[in-house]
């Protein structure tokens, strides 16, 4: 039973730096058009991280529980050595400023210990494909509709005064931010959950059955959803700086319409997929719209160079994460148990 414990310490830890290293992501476009200023732009984001909690069933935690390892193949080493391997990339590339996606971090840290352990068999591949599919389609996807909301508020407003349209528009980018914040607690919080869960049922912890949802195989209680989202709204409220500088301003110039269409995009694609059930990366995805905003001004109004970096450091995101874990497996999993 202590093991078990001190493994959701553990994933309530990862949580809280998914919070903190995705805290750009909810933040930087609301930051840098200086709409909030960052102490109460991370307070917002929290908040509503926090508020996800309440709004739909957790279909992403029944995806990461029951569709990345076969159950048979999950053991507390698995899942804790599956947990670092994604803490430890997650803060280097905080460290180096880089917006990665914790989510990914995760899944490849999982699937990386799982393979230390039992081989490839242990790999779903249908539910990795399904998730490696949308590494490419959120970006493109907040892409498109960042430059597609963009267009269609640019003809809207095509006589309003540029005084007036940044009067309108930051009012209105409280609200898109707070959407934004909203998708991003809705998914990624609950991948931890995922992960959580499929801990306690293959140690056979019978899952308390007083929770008001309910999925086959998994019974997500109340106490697990609320910590969860404590959890990530906490690390939002930390804030990682570094890479806020990176995704606020540095790959675009925005003014408030800019992130109100970014914020948007993402909001729209991130609830999009978490009713899906798909775990996608927040970070991919309000990259992408935020490009799209940049783009349908012009292209060069987008740094390419910035772009590229980062989408260099999402193709390794995975494989790293999951070398990390594969690495501890083999050295200390044993004794783990």
């Amino acid at each position: 039973m202590t093991i078990v414990i001190l493994i959701v310490l553990v994933a309530l830890i990862f949580d809280f730096i998914n919070g903190f290293h995705d805290a750009a992501n909810s933040i930087a476009t609301v930051v840098s058009t200086r709409v909030l200023s960052p102490k109460y732009a991370v307070m917002w984001a929290a908040f509503f991280n926090f508020l996800a909690a309440f709004t739909f069933e957790p279909h992403v935690a029944a995806t990461i529980g029951k569709g990345v390892i076969h159950a048979e193949f999950v053991t507390a080493a698995v899942i804790v050595c599956g947990l670092l391997g994604a803490i430890v990339w997650d803060l280097m590339t905080w460290w180096w400023g880089l917006p990665t996606s914790s989510s990914h971090a995760l899944i490849g840290g999982f699937a990386g210990a799982a393979v230390a352990q039992a081989g490839f068999a242990s790999l779903m591949a249908p539910g990795l494909m399904r998730i490696g599919l949308f590494i490419v389609l959120a970006p493109v996807i907040g892409m498109a509709l960042g430059f597609g909301i963009m267009l269609g508020v640019a003809w809207l407003f095509r006589r309003a005064t540029p005084y007036k349209l940044d009067k309108h528009f930051r009012r209105l980018q409280l609200l898109s931010a707070a959407g934004y914040s909203l998708g991003h607690g809705l998914n990624d919080a609950q991948k931890t959950m995922g992960i959580i869960a499929i801990l306690l049922v293959s140690c056979h912890h019978m899952v308390p059955q007083d929770s008001f949802l309910y999925m086959p195989e998994f019974h997500i209680p109340l106490w697990l959803i609320l910590s969860c989202h404590a959890a990530i709204a906490l690390g939002t409220l930390a804030g990682g700086w570094r890479i806020v500088r990176t995704m606020g301003m540095r790959i675009t110039k925005l003014k408030p319409v800019g992130g109100f269409c970014a914020e948007t995009a993402g909001a729209l694609t991130i609830v999009g997929a978490s009713l899906a059930g798909i775990p996608v990366s927040t970070t991919h995805t309000i990259t992408g719209a935020i490009v799209g905003v940049g783009a349908m001004h012009r292209t060069s109004a987008v740094r390419w160079g910035v772009a590229g970096r980062i989408v260099w450091a999402w193709v390794f995101t995975g494989p790293a994460a999951a070398l990390i874990a594969w690495g501890l497996m083999k050295s200390v999993g044993r004794a783990i148990g």
